[in-house]
């Protein structure tokens, strides 16, 4: 099971001085990269060749979008305080329609709360 899932709220602890300490929503997790995409974290410009659409308008131009960062760099975002903490990883026994099953849970280690 991964640390940092899509959809998880993380923060920048080191990196660009510009994007440190910044918090944003994971857009995407490129695994054997070991890289994360954050929403409105460290943008680049991308040039795209001008093209046309079948309607006719133009497209391209120099767009910006977000760039991967090592997931080294991002702590998840503890759901209580709101600060950056470690995830740690414990199994519970859950009963469903009489059956037993064993899960792992992720939770933020500072304050317990399961993420």
């Amino acid at each position: 099971m991964a640390n940092i899932k899509k959809g998880d709220l993380v923060q920048v602890i080191s990196g660009r001085r510009a994007d440190r300490g910044k918090q944003g929503k994971v857009i995407e997790v490129l695994v054997d990269r070991n890289r994360v995409v954050v929403q409105g974290v460290n943008f680049v410009t991308k040039h795209v060749r001008v093209g046309q659409t079948q309607r006719g308008t133009k497209t391209g131009g120099i767009e910006t979008h977000e760039a991967s960062i090592h997931v080294s760099n991002v702590a998840l975002v503890d759901p209580e305080t709101k600060k950056p903490t470690r995830v740690g990883f414990r199994t519970e026994t859950v009963t469903k329609d009489g059956v037993e099953k064993t899960v792992r849970v992720r939770y933020a280690k500072k304050s317990g709360k399961d993420l």
